[in-house]
């Protein structure tokens, strides 16, 4: 297969951890083509198709000239068998206009990991508000008074921007309230800015479980990425330690529930979010860690995708 991804620069992936590498050299491992962009590289005009101006890539094997590249071209999105969508996060303004895009060119004939409108559809932060039974107490608002409330509710909270990404802006307020007014006017800016509000979550201390569900199936093992220290953030962008596992009974259920209506939304690869037993986030833009649970336990995650990439294309379009 010819397969495009659209990326990051290259140059910034650090591949003993990068899913979106793990991915391509299972895919060279299998003889598929492999092609790269950036989303701004991306373009329409009337009367033509949507296209990119791609670089053919082949993988060297070596840890730091780790590709040699042809030299660019303008080809259409249709012509590839598969165009995965791997950019990272934030969903900004320019993300929201490339899925629009990547939309066009799929009434074009172009097949597109995961769907764009599905990415649309399921901002990371709110897409758990449709499954209640699987989450914490929770409060979306743009009213301060609305997040004094929770508090006093629960007595302690973590905030949260819906954009924001890596444990970026995470703020845990207890039951003293020390800062929660200046956390507030940081987070709603007066209204402006919508905010989520959680009940913390003690079993946090245990991990935050990244459940990878691919081709609608839960992958047999989560990353648990463990706080450090006196931070709250288990995520690996702030400083977690990432601990491979065995899915438990309780994820598993998570995953064998969501699984197959994120897959019939065009979701191929989705990264569930567990603390304890609630679902705190479902990331769809360019989930991650593969490396880590192949790593540690020796699940070819990047197969178990590449399978169901494979399976996905030969499958008739929606």
């Amino acid at each position: 297969m010819k397969l495009l991804f659209i990326a990051d620069p290259l140059q910034t992936f650090k591949i003993y951890k990068d899913t979106t590498f793990a991915m391509m050299r299972e895919a060279a491992r299998r003889g598929h083509t492999l092609a790269v962009c950036e989303p701004r590289q991306v373009m329409w005009q009337r009367g033509g198709r949507v296209t990119a101006q791609v670089t053919g890539i082949r993988l060297t094997g070596d840890p730091v000239e780790w590709y040699v590249a042809d030299a660019p071209a303008s080809v259409a999105l249709a012509d590839f068998d598969a165009v995965l969508m791997r950019k990272d996060p934030p969903f900004d303004s320019e993300y929201f206009y490339a899925t629009h895009l990547l939309e066009q060119a799929e009434r074009e004939g172009a097949r597109v990991f995961n769907k764009p409108r599905a990415l649309r559809d399921h901002p990371e932060k709110l897409a758990i508000l449709e499954f209640p039974q699987f989450i914490g107490p929770t409060l979306v608002t743009r009213d301060a008074a609305d997040i004094r409330r929770f508090h006093e509710e629960h007595q302690d909270i973590i905030l949260k921007p819906l954009d924001g990404m890596g444990g970026m802006g995470i703020f845990r307020v207890g039951p003293d309230g020390r800062n929660l007014g200046s956390i507030i006017e940081t987070l709603n800016r007066e209204g402006a800015q919508s905010v989520m509000v959680q009940r913390f979550l003690p079993e946090i201390a245990d991990g935050d479980k990244r459940v990878l569900i691919i081709g609608g199936k839960p992958v047999p093992f989560c990353l648990a990425r463990i706080p450090q220290g006196s931070e709250v953030r288990g995520n690996l962008a702030a400083g977690g330690k990432g601990v491979a596992r065995p899915l438990s009974a309780r994820d598993q259920e998570i995953g064998n529930a969501l699984g197959p209506i994120l897959q019939s939304r065009g979701l191929l690869l989705a990264g569930v979010d567990v603390i304890g037993d609630c679902v705190t986030e479902i990331n769809v833009t360019s989930p991650t860690c593969f490396q880590e649970i192949f790593d540690q336990t020796g699940c070819d995650v990047a197969s178990l995708f590449m399978d169901a990439l494979e399976a996905a294309c030969i499958a008739p379009s929606a």
